[in-house]
């Protein structure tokens, strides 16, 4: 179902600055609301297939009404990225990977994708609404990339990383999603997916 074009978003709209991006801080209960229920019908129906009108109503919202918290379907749904990136690093912070450096980087990016493929209907949409929002229009896009850099730079264990430090775990991250996205469209299987992101840690990250 397409949804209508939306009105102009207002300068007060809470998301069209980029949110905190320190772990912990609580959103506001309406936008917490949005985003879990937002999370429940793409990952049934992916996101072509969800209106906006949809998921006001879950919470007692018209379409206008999420407008003026969320000023596009986009914005809405690179939101519900950044809340799956938030939980990776929870994850990460109950149970660290082992050990440092390239190992653990693997480690994580192994757990990221088990985690994104149990659910490839909410995976697939994801990635590609985040894939072709503008950072400069959706800021929380940027926010996506900048805390994924920071959990790896973080489980390798690198306080102080330099340019080419940044350089090859940025390069790792574009690689890693190209990987996700070929086995969510079935061209590869989940262990050459495993494979694949192994030898792309032992290839990238050996100076780290």
């Amino acid at each position: 179902m397409n949804s209508p074009t939306p009105p102009s978003p207002s300068r007060s709209a809470p998301i069209s600055a980029p949110r905190d991006e320190k772990p912990g801080r609580p959103l506001e209960p309406r936008v917490e609301q949005l985003i879990a229920e937002a999370t429940a019908l793409f990952q049934d129906a992916g996101y072509r297939n969800v209106s906006v009108e949809e998921i006001g109503a879950a919470v007692g919202l018209t379409g206008p009404a999420v407008y003026r918290y969320f000023p596009s379907k986009t914005h809405l749904f690179v939101a519900v990225m950044v809340e799956q990136i938030d939980q990776i690093r929870d994850n990460l912070d109950r149970r660290p990977p082992a050990g440092q450096g390239p190992d653990a980087i693997y480690e994580v990016l192994v757990r990221a994708t088990r985690a994104l493929l149990r659910r490839p209907a909410l995976s697939t949409a994801m990635i590609q609404s985040n894939s072709t929002a503008n950072a400069a229009t959706v800021p929380d896009a940027g926010k996506v990339d900048r805390v994924f850099h920071q959990i790896l730079l973080e489980a390798a264990g690198i306080e102080n990383p330099s340019e080419d430090d940044s350089t090859a775990v940025r390069l790792m991250m574009q690689l890693w999603l190209g990987v996700i996205q070929s086995c969510l469209n079935g061209r590869i299987s989940i262990p050459d997916a495993e494979s694949d992101i192994r030898t792309a840690c032992d290839l990238l990250l050996t100076r780290l």
